[in-house]
């Protein structure tokens, strides 16, 4: 009986994190599907209309033949890392899923946020591995732009998460997720406005897709990856994609009711947040590189860090 229990007690919460991570990738291929059909329906043409049941089985008909395709590498390219900087993007992108707030989390990570910013800030290294390690100039000045891009945009998220938990006076993900009754979406719109502009550049979505932007790079740093290694890459840019909004729902969102409905309400905020950025996304052409970097140092930094200095004034003044 004693070792029935300590199964169990292991098991439980390998058996959590395993279903987190499943019905994250889930949620992945079906957002895939939506974002189709909405740019189908924005830009007036029809989404992914011939399979049937609405579409339905065309993530895993994709999936499924990126996967079972030979794998083949640039013969100059370094073999183990161009292997291993796919499946490491992935995994930075998979295990930060292990703050998803639901109701039966088994592991509880007290300092949350710093988790996020600690796991998403190493995403940079993949990237720059990626672009290094084929050998391409094409990859290589994927990788230079993806990594300037990166690294100037986690400054931005870093000062307007700080300005967020100064307003909150928290810094545990589950409290702030389950018990912050502010609406910050009200309360300072001017963080939600920069927040929304930086997670479009940091997760690389239009108009600041310059890691891949195919009209001046063929791919960007993934020039030489295809079949089923593009497919790890493309899984992990949308899984980031998706755990920034639920961040954006969990901190510009207050909580309303009882836990189980709070709960629901979380998905339908992600979903509304995932559906602003398809939108903007059919609306606003691609910027320039240059504008870019510009906006981030002489715009959103000032702003960023005046916005910081102002909202710790009044905390200690009230």
């Amino acid at each position: 009986m004693d070792y029935i229990i300590l199964l169990i007690v292991i098991l439980t919460p390998i058996i959590s994190i395993i279903l987190s991570y499943l019905l994250a990738l889930i949620a992945i291929a079906f957002y895939t599907l939506i974002e189709r059909k909405f740019l189908g329906y924005f830009q007036l043409r029809k989404g992914p209309n011939k399979p049937r049941l609405l579409g339905i089985p065309q993530p895993f008909a994709d999936a499924i033949k990126l996967f079972v395709k030979e794998q083949a590498k640039p013969t100059i390219s370094n073999s183990i890392l161009f292997l291993a900087a796919p499946t490491l993007r992935l995994i930075l992108a998979i295990i930060i899923w292990i703050l998803y707030p639901h109701n039966f989390q088994s592991i509880y990570i007290q300092f949350g946020i710093l988790y996020f910013l600690c796991v998403s800030r190493i995403n940079v290294y993949p990237t720059f591995i990626a672009g290094w390690c084929s050998n391409s100039k094409y990859a290589l000045f994927g990788r230079l732009r993806g990594v300037a891009q990166t690294i100037s945009y986690e400054v931005r998220i870093a000062l307007i998460l700080i300005s967020c938990l100064l307003i909150l006076h928290n810094i545990d993900w589950a409290m702030i997720s389950s018990r912050q009754k502010s609406w910050l979406m009200f309360i300072a719109i001017p963080l939600i406005l920069i927040w929304f502009t930086t997670t479009l550049a940091e997760t690389n979505r239009t108009p600041f897709d310059f890691a891949e932007g195919e009209s001046e790079l063929v791919s960007g740093f993934n020039t030489e990856y295809r079949r089923g290694l593009f497919a790890l890459i493309f899984i992990a840019e949308y899984t980031n994609i998706l755990f920034i909004r639920l961040t954006s729902a969990i901190l510009f969102f207050g909580v309303i009711g009882p836990a189980i409905i709070n709960r629901g309400l979380l998905v339908l905020k992600t979903i509304i947040f995932a559906t602003l950025f398809i939108w903007v996304r059919a609306t606003i052409p691609r910027i320039r590189y240059d504008h870019l970097i510009y906006l981030t140092w002489k715009n959103f930094l000032p702003i960023s860090i005046g916005l910081m200095v102002l909202i710790l004034s009044l905390v200690i003044l009230i």
